[in-house]
């Protein structure tokens, strides 16, 4: 009996301990991982808002790069994290790539965090060397059709979202176009420009300016919708129905952040990408602010948590 009395006694004082460190939330600087390489879209968008989140938190918001194998190294890091809020992801579409992508234990991008909220959505295209003959989407697949496998698009590298998103659309389409995956975008991008390669799959941001001085043609962009800074460009769900990814940024906490931390950090997100200066700056980076509930995310991971897999297993990638 005393036994019992001292466990339920301890469990008490956890909840008033858990409690009373939310109802003080925050009392020290925030960390936000980035499993990216700092300068790219993900770091940018987690700097710009971090900083204006910092404004209403009252305490500053630290980026952390933390790249490498996907993502794999900080996502894991912020998986083990305390739950605490005191630790954050911002995340990608690799972060349910990644764990449908390496043969071995990785961590679970459901169970083991909390949404907090979905940044914004951004675009990624497929661009093709002005020598090719194919001057739009459809006449891409009827060229494919006729010469399975001799085509070759470049991505980011295997398992990343450019190298999906192009497996996504070969299967739609049922194509067969090979794949030469590079140790980033730039490079693909380099080597489709200078003809090596007849294709690519890549961020709309940066091709942008050598679509403008015909050093690329755009044939469609993978997202649901096309884009205000490109409203010529078609999506590729206009010539294959049913195919549309958006490119998704968004926060997480560790699983079991309480409640009252997670609602706070929504607050200042969402506060955040309203104020004008954010507002602006995410304009000017291409995206489309987003926003919405902490539930709404979730759901989102969810969904996207089952169709990469499926894509993964159809392309036959992994990582040992």
């Amino acid at each position: 009996m005393n036994f019992a009395r001292t466990a339920i006694a301890g469990a008490l004082l956890a909840l008033n301990t858990t409690a009373h460190a939310a109802e003080q939330y925050p009392s020290k600087v925030i960390r936000m991982i980035v499993p990216l390489a700092p300068g790219g879209t993900g770091d940018t968008l987690a700097r710009t808002v971090g900083d204006e989140m910092s404004k209403t938190l009252g305490t500053n918001i630290v980026v952390d790069n933390r790249p490498g194998a996907g993502g794999l190294i900080g996502t894991q890091t912020v998986a083990g994290a305390a739950p605490d809020g005191y630790t954050l992801i911002n995340v990608s579409p690799s972060h349910v790539i990644t764990p449908a992508l390496y043969s071995g234990k990785t961590y679970d991008p459901i169970k083991d965090f909390e949404a907090v909220i979905h940044i914004a959505n951004t675009y990624q295209i497929i661009v093709a060397h002005p020598s090719m003959p194919a001057k739009n989407l459809k006449e891409l697949i009827d060229l494919a059709k006729k010469t399975p496998g001799k085509l070759s698009y470049g991505s980011a590298g295997t398992g990343s979202a450019t190298h999906l998103n192009m497996e996504l659309f070969k299967s739609m389409a049922g194509v067969d176009i090979t794949h030469i995956p590079y140790k980033g975008s730039t490079f693909a991008r380099m080597d489709t420009v200078g003809g090596q390669v007849q294709l690519a799959m890549d961020g709309l941001l940066p091709v942008l300016p050598l679509i403008k001085e015909g050093k690329l043609r755009p044939l469609g962009l993978t997202s649901s919708k096309r884009s205000p800074i490109a409203p010529d460009i078609p999506t590729i769900g206009e010539t294959v129905p049913g195919y549309a990814t958006d490119t998704w940024y968004g926060i997480l906490a560790p699983a079991k952040t309480p409640k009252a931390i997670i609602t706070t950090l929504h607050g200042a997100a969402l506060k955040a990408m309203n104020t004008p200066a954010t507002a602006a700056r995410l304009k000017q980076l291409g995206t489309d602010p987003v926003g919405g509930t902490s539930e709404q995310f979730a759901k989102l991971i969810a969904s996207e948590a089952k169709l990469w897999a499926k894509v993964v297993q159809v392309s036959g990638a992994k990582v040992n």
